[in-house]
């Protein structure tokens, strides 16, 4: 039997021999049981390339597969790119140390992915494709994980990328001193004695569980790949790396630069269009703005910068309509988090969570927080974004309702609730706050805010101390990524302490089925459980924007907020500024 594609044909054995799944798996998207979205996630997932993917998915589909990083966009191919010019970034320049602790800090791994790079990437579309490394497979049981590495890559040293640099890296995610959140991720499905060497170019991954997720993992923000010499500062400047750039200043609070890769430091593994090694830029800049987004906005529409870290619902508005600068947007399982900690009164009563989560009026909070510009949440940290979401009914506002049930929580007395949310001073963030502490007024529940800047607010785990905050969390390709990151017993980012047996259980079936159709059903009890007994309220989910000088072509969108710059170049001819 042999499967039609596009003027070519491939066997099934072949494609059974990357795993023997995918051809379960393409009969059911022949027969509409699983989306071609669903499809193309799992199958690259388990070691197809992301062309043979779209090829076997058809054609004329809306979702794009992504062309590998060696090449542009389509939507640029006519224009002859040109090489020189500097990015320079609005954002703020942290202290950081070791990247695998890269915690709150999505934009100092922006700013060191320039330099320091991934296994993996998982792309706008959530299709993850080899990076650093050059393939890999999975055994039938997803419990063998063969990785294959480039052997075309050096580090700046001229030393050459090989599987002992991947091993050390393995050691630092694993180590539970240093408490890197890809070791969360790997918990109870993988140890350090699991970690295989096999040859110079191979690592081998030998789990205790089946785990689907282990491609993305690798592409996580605190999984940069750093050199067994590491000084244990990436900022020091004195560490080779294999990126494209090099660090040449790091000033906290003021500013960052990266410079394009010399002879000096060896070849560049990647190329773009005209032959020659990439990037494009001469060099990009990070400036320190501070916490107020209103001077980044100042600072682009003068042209000091020519784009910003995150974009916010005041960013789109400065700069909706204005034709000196491009917006990308796309939805996203970003959201505004609202989480209790129920190891503390009276929330550990979750009849006290669910009356607050009653009092959200969604459809306002979307349109007021963020212009509609996104999708309405329901209590579950599972995205319609993510391609495993399990449709549910979005939770109507009943104040009535919460005060009822605050009733039955006194034991038929009525007694107000009185506490305090604390959150970052994130226009968002503001006014979920403020329309929640409105909507709670009608229950009877009086709600005190405490604003913090975003800084104070991540700074020295205050975010993971608060009894009850807002906090903002990124998308993730995979629902099953982030649960149990933020609601597994025990991770380092279970800011509400929440714990509950079967939502663990159906949570550890899920990650290991992978079977589309039948993990879609242990997410209907996960979704479930956690929206009826969590610690969490998701008003809405935010989609992303990228907004940047048009005069930098190949920028783009990522729902996770990664800034994937190796292909971008300048036109000054587009610049108003220049």
């Amino acid at each position: 039997m042999r499967i039609q594609m596009k003027k070519k044909k491939i066997p099934y054995k072949q494609i059974e021999k990357v795993h023997p799944s995918i051809p379960e798996l393409h009969h059911q998207l022949s027969q509409k049981r699983i989306s071609r979205r669903e499809f193309l996630h799992t199958v690259t997932l388990l070691g197809l390339s992301a062309a043979t993917a779209g090829m076997l998915a058809g054609c004329g589909d809306d979702t794009p597969i992504v062309p590998t990083p060696t090449l542009i966009p389509a939507s640029e191919v006519e224009a002859v790119v040109q090489r020189g010019g500097t990015l320079r970034v609005a954002s703020q320049v942290l202290e950081v140390d070791y990247p695998a602790k890269f915690i709150r800090a999505g934009q100092s791994a922006n700013q060191f992915r320039q330099a320091f790079e991934y296994l993996t990437q998982t792309d706008k579309h959530g299709i993850t494709q080899p990076y650093l490394l050059e393939s890999w497979r999975a055994s039938d049981d997803l419990k063998t994980w063969t990785l294959n590495l480039r052997n075309n890559v050096t580090w700046t040293n001229g030393d050459k990328f090989t599987a002992d640099d991947v091993m050390f890296n393995f050691e630092q995610w694993l180590d539970p001193s240093i408490g890197s959140s890809i070791g969360g991720s790997f918990k109870g499905y993988l140890s350090i004695s699991g970690v295989e060497k096999v040859g110079d170019t191979i690592i081998k991954l030998n789990l205790d569980k089946p785990l689907v997720t282990v491609p993305e993992i690798f592409s996580e923000y605190p999984a940069q790949i750093i050199p067994p010499s590491f000084d244990g500062n990436i900022s020091s400047g004195k560490n080779p790396s294999t990126g494209p750039y090099v660090l040449e200043e790091f000033v906290v609070g003021e500013k960052v630069r990266f410079v394009k890769r010399t002879d000096e430091h060896g070849e560049y593994w990647q190329k773009g269009t005209d032959g020659e090694p990439l990037p494009y830029l001469d060099a990009i800049e990070w400036l320190d703005f501070g916490d107020d987004r209103s001077a980044w906005i100042s600072a682009m529409q003068e042209g000091t910068v020519s784009t910003m870290y995150n974009p916010n619902i005041e960013s789109y508005q400065a700069f909706r309509g204005n034709y000196a600068f491009s917006i990308a947007r796309i939805p996203s399982a970003q959201a505004q988090v609202l989480r209790f900690r129920v190891d503390m009164e009276p929330w550990t009563d979750i009849r006290y969570v669910r009356a607050v989560k009653m009092c959200q009026n969604r459809q306002e909070i979307l349109g007021q927080a963020y212009l509609g510009q996104g999708q309405l949440g329901h209590d579950t940290h599972v995205s319609p974004a993510h391609p495993e979401f399990a449709p549910m009914t979005v939770p109507f506002y009943t104040p009535d309702e919460a005060k009822a049930l605050l009733t039955e929580a006194n034991d038929g007395k009525e007694k107000r609730l009185v506490f305090e949310i604390t959150h970052p001073n994130e226009p968002s963030a503001i006014t979920y706050a403020k329309l929640l502490q409105e909507g709670a007024s009608k229950a009877g529940i009086i709600i005190r805010l405490k604003q913090m800047s975003s800084a104070d607010y991540l700074a020295n785990d205050t975010w993971l101390d608060v009894p009850v905050g807002i906090t903002r969390w990124t998308h993730r390709p995979l629902g099953i990524m982030v649960l149990p990151l933020a609601y597994a017993e025990g991770a380092k980012r279970n800011e509400s302490r929440w714990s509950h047996p079967e939502f663990a259980e159906k949570l550890q079936e899920a990650q290991s089925t992978l079977d589309i159709e039948a993990r879609r059903q242990i997410m209907v009890d996960l979704q479930r459980i956690q929206a009826e007994e969590g610690s969490i309220g998701v008003a809405w989910w935010m989609d992303a924007w990228s907004i940047f000088n048009s005069a930098f072509k190949n920028m783009d969108v990522h729902p996770a907020g990664y800034n994937l710059w190796n292909n971008v170049w300048y036109n000054r001819k587009d610049d108003i500024f220049a």
